[in-house]
């Protein structure tokens, strides 16, 4: 049996396989851990906000131990710190 595949048939074929590469090719915008992740260790428990950076840490396990930061401020201000004091 021989087949002909005509004009028609090629674009419709190319079209569908365009369709589901680019229905299959587009990432979530959420990501499959979620906004926030937790961290548990023997020193402490951290929460992290994934999007903003801002994050809560308890290092001696009470109500009253947490501590709000977020990293670009965390960042700015032990930069400078690291430099004067590790630089040789």
């Amino acid at each position: 049996m021989k087949y002909q595949a005509d004009m028609k048939s090629i674009i419709i074929g190319f079209l569908g396989a365009a369709l589901l590469f680019a229905t299959f090719s587009f990432k979530d915008e959420s990501s499959a851990n979620g906004r926030y992740q937790t961290a548990v260790g023997d020193k402490g428990v951290v929460i992290l906000d994934t999007q903003t950076g801002a994050y809560l840490i308890n290092i001696d396990a009470t109500n009253s131990g947490w501590r709000k930061g977020d990293f670009p401020y965390t960042h700015n201000t032990v930069k400078p710190t690291k430099e004067k004091y590790l630089s040789n």
